[in-house]
């Protein structure tokens, strides 16, 4: 309800105070902050992009936030999820994250979406919504994200960060283009690393979680200075930001349905390498170790940086990117020798891949189911998880 009836909407004492900093601004006013008080929101995920935009919005006085999420709260994530904290670990991320803005802002309402968003349920829970809020980390949930807007009509606030640099955009609003536009086809699985993989400056969220928030309330406010037809890149190595002008691709086939987006994203595909090679568990390895077994080679496919914080003993360091490139097949194939390979990386899933690699250049190998975040829980508890 973009244009709510304002007559209907009133603001108690307490509220007056809470916002007096808003209502003097000539661009918000008390009509400004009814419309806010008037406007619901919905954010996809409580993570990065969701703890600082959830918590400016729910003291901004957003008057009803719709939280999707199924996710618990891990330690790792603290050094950038903010709504979180230590003692919510353990606690799933949605409970945790209405306690937080409750806190915040009493007058908040929050409805809580214990679910994946998928396409059988994106349209029914987006629809009561007025703005949808992208904090998601994933190419099938963006899209899926971004096509359920279009099919509902809903401008999608969108966000996204890796390493030291982040993206922020308006889709989907006032004829101006949708995620598509900008990004007609999702990259090759594998090609663009998650942050559990490449790493994040946790601030980052916070800067392009913040201007999310901020495009949020412009749009409720119904500003013409937000950031549809242009993408906002920001990094915060070099502390630069630069604008990408955009604009809708009229050759762009229309949104009419929500598809399958994990096959659309290539994701079936990428998982099928995991099946390809055989897997052992983290209690063989272990008694293998135990039997002191000589036969066989464990090699960890991950980045050095991640190697530094945890290691599982006896392993021996090629990264996934060298085996890509040809240097690390050879390292491989003079480590092994003979001996059986055992590859592993954080989850699995890279040292898959690594294995599907070495495979077609002649090196049978096995995969560590889980990989050492499995070694870590099931093993060794002393093995740092991140």
């Amino acid at each position: 309800m973009l244009n709510p009836n304002l007559e209907d909407v009133q603001l108690s004492k307490e509220e007056y105070e809470r916002y007096s900093r808003h209502i003097i601004l000539p661009e918000v006013g008390l009509n400004g902050q009814k419309r806010l008080k008037a406007a619901s929101v919905a954010c996809i995920g409580t993570g990065g992009l969701g703890s600082p935009l959830l918590l400016y919005l729910a003291a901004a006085g957003i008057g009803r936030i719709g939280i999707v999420d199924f996710d618990i709260v891990d330690s790792s994530n603290l050094q950038r999820q903010i709504i979180h904290g230590t003692s919510r670990v353990g606690q799933p991320k949605l409970e945790s994250a209405k306690q937080r803005i409750h806190d915040l802002n009493p007058f908040c309402q929050v409805d809580l979406y214990n679910t994946r968003i998928t396409s059988e349920n994106a349209l029914d829970i987006l629809k009561p919504y007025d703005v949808v809020v992208d904090g998601t980390d994933n190419f099938p949930t963006r899209y899926l994200v971004n096509d359920a807007c279009v099919i509902l009509g809903k401008p999608n606030v969108y966000g996204s960060i890796f390493r030291f640099e982040g993206q922020a955009s308006v889709f989907n609003y006032q004829e101006g283009p949708n995620y598509r536009d900008v990004f007609p086809e999702p990259p090759p699985p594998g090609m663009v690393p998650s942050c559990a993989e490449g790493g994040v400056l946790g601030v980052l969220c916070g800067v392009i979680g913040s201007i999310q928030a901020t495009e949020t309330i412009k749009v409720i406010l119904g500003m013409d200075t937000t950031l549809s037809g242009r993408l906002l890149l920001y990094n915060a190595q070099t502390m630069s930001f630069r604008e990408l002008k955009l604009r809708p691709n009229p050759e762009r086939p229309p949104i009419e349905k929500l598809i399958d987006y994990e096959q659309f994203c290539g994701i079936p595909q990428a998982q099928s390498l995991e099946t390809d090679v055989p897997e052992m568990t983290v209690q063989e390895l272990k008694q293998l170790m135990e039997q002191n077994a000589d036969d066989y080679v464990l090699i960890d496919v991950r980045n050095p940086n991640e190697y530094e914080i945890a290691k599982i003993p006896g392993a021996t360091l090629i990264p996934l990117s060298e085996i890509e490139e040809g240097d690390g097949v050879e390292k491989v194939k003079e480590l092994t020798n003979g001996h059986r390979l055992i590859a592993h990386c954080k989850m699995g899933g890279r040292s898959a891949k690594a294995l599907q690699i070495l495979k077609d250049a002649g090196v049978e190998g096995t995969n560590l189911k889980g990989g050492i975040r499995a070694w870590s829980q099931e093993i060794d508890s002393s093995v740092p998880e991140y």
